[in-house]
């Protein structure tokens, strides 16, 4: 698809585009045809390098983007679990889980009717 260019002296940037763009319009140089198809065909040629054309550019590729060390393979383990009924055994697992909740267990009777004096209202 060949467009034709048509300059207009007014717009031109420099001095020199001026007076090519006037030498254009009055006929002293030929108009610039501009083929986009040609143009788009010929810069595809210039996005691949002379090393990618050939089986170096995969090599250097694949040398540039290797670990440097090399990393082993994890180990899987299967979880060792052993059902109990037990109940003891869950109590320890819940201490280990919340050491705290063990403090909050110490309530007599004593530590509860201070609590309830403390809650009446004032008289």
């Amino acid at each position: 698809m060949s467009e034709k260019v048509t300059p207009q002296p007014n717009q031109a940037p420099t001095h020199d585009a001026k007076l090519a763009a006037e030498n254009m319009t009055s006929g002293n140089e030929p108009m610039p045809a501009v083929d986009l198809d040609a143009d788009y065909e010929a810069s595809k040629a210039f996005s691949v390098s002379e090393i990618d054309r050939t089986g170096e550019g995969a090599q250097a590729a694949a040398k540039a983007t290797a670990p440097n060390f090399e990393v082993p393979k994890p180990q899987e383990s299967a979880p060792k679990t052993e059902a109990t009924g037990n109940p003891s055994d869950y109590l320890d697992m819940a201490r280990d889980v919340n050491p705290v909740a063990e403090s909050a267990g110490n309530v007599d009777d004593e530590l509860v009717e201070k609590a309830l004096k403390k809650g009446e209202a004032a008289k």
